[in-house]
């Protein structure tokens, strides 16, 4: 009997990640692209429906071996119906039945939830979260997502889109988000804004990675871009962990890869300002499937449809 597989797709705003995945959740194989590379809607639905026949072809691997496919996508997603709402980040995506449309390209099952729904279920599975009843795990790069595991179960709320802390206010006046709000957190601490505060305070282009080690060696200005990065994010799970009483908050994504430059701050922030029950259960700590939690979620999601 040939051996089965699953793939799972991480959509972002900067890149489409697509792993194969085995039925103990290994990663075979992944291809990563540019999403940016691809121009419009229906260039980078093609783009995924090509790099799924791509992974097979490369592993030689039938279509018949793989038992369904899931995607991770960066915005509010009906999950149930396989249809995605819109995505603040990436133009031209309103009411789009993805799962339909991919379905009859790639001939193969595909299931679609929010990114972060999906990163968040791979970590609680077999991650940081794992062995926590109630967590929320963050993911910050060119947006900001998260999901929710609430009494071991993934809550999507009444619409499908629950977890959006991104779109979470932080301010009463402040910069327009892509979404549409005023002042989210997104807008302050999302990739894009953050190296526009980088180019704005050093008058050049810096890559992030750069950016900490500068930190680390005592750059203050650099040190103010990461303190700011933790005051607004610390901000906002202040009120989450009040909210929720969570027993953990997990933290991944690229703009995570500062490490103590963000978590020392966001530590203090929530545990001088929540409410001292729930600031005395959580713990904040960073994601453990790095970069392939989304596609390994996605692969869990796949297999349970």
């Amino acid at each position: 009997m040939a051996t089965k597989f699953l793939i799972g797709i991480d959509l972002g705003g900067t890149n489409l990640k697509i792993a194969l995945v085995s039925l103990s959740y290994q990663i075979k194989d992944k291809k990563i692209l540019s999403t940016k590379s691809f121009s419009d809607k229906s260039k980078l639905i093609c783009a995924i429906a090509d790099a799924v026949a791509s992974i097979l072809v490369d592993n030689k691997i039938a279509r018949s071996q793989v038992l369904g496919v899931g995607i991770g996508l960066p915005g509010p997603i009906d999950a149930e119906a396989g249809f995605v709402h819109f995505f603040p980040n990436i133009p031209g995506w309103k009411n789009v039945n993805l799962k339909t449309i991919l379905e009859k390209k790639i001939r193969i099952p595909v299931r679609i939830d929010n990114d972060a729904n999906l990163m968040s279920l791979a970590e609680y599975r077999l991650g940081a979260a794992k062995g926590s009843k109630n967590s929320i795990c963050l993911t910050l790069g060119t947006g900001v997502g998260a999901g929710l595991i609430l009494e071991n179960k993934l809550y999507r709320g009444s619409s499908f889109a629950a977890g959006e802390l991104g779109h979470l206010p932080v301010n009463i006046t402040g910069p327009k988000c892509n979404c549409g709000g005023i002042a989210c957190l997104e807008a302050y601490i999302g990739n894009n804004r953050i190296t526009q505060k980088v180019k704005n305070e050093f008058g050049r282009d810096i890559p992030l990675e750069k950016v900490s080690d500068m930190a680390n060696q005592g750059n203050k200005k650099a040190l103010k871009i990461w303190d700011d990065v933790a005051l607004y994010l610390g901000r906002a799970l202040v009120a989450v962990v009040n909210l929720l009483n969570l027993e953990t908050v997990v933290i991944g994504g690229g703009v995570a890869e500062a490490g103590d430059l963000i978590f020392k701050g966001v530590r203090k922030i929530v545990s001088e300002q929540a409410m001292s029950v729930q600031a005395g259960r959580v713990k904040i700590i960073k994601a453990k499937l790095g970069s392939d939690a989304g596609m390994i979620g996605a692969a869990i999601f796949a297999r349970e449809g």
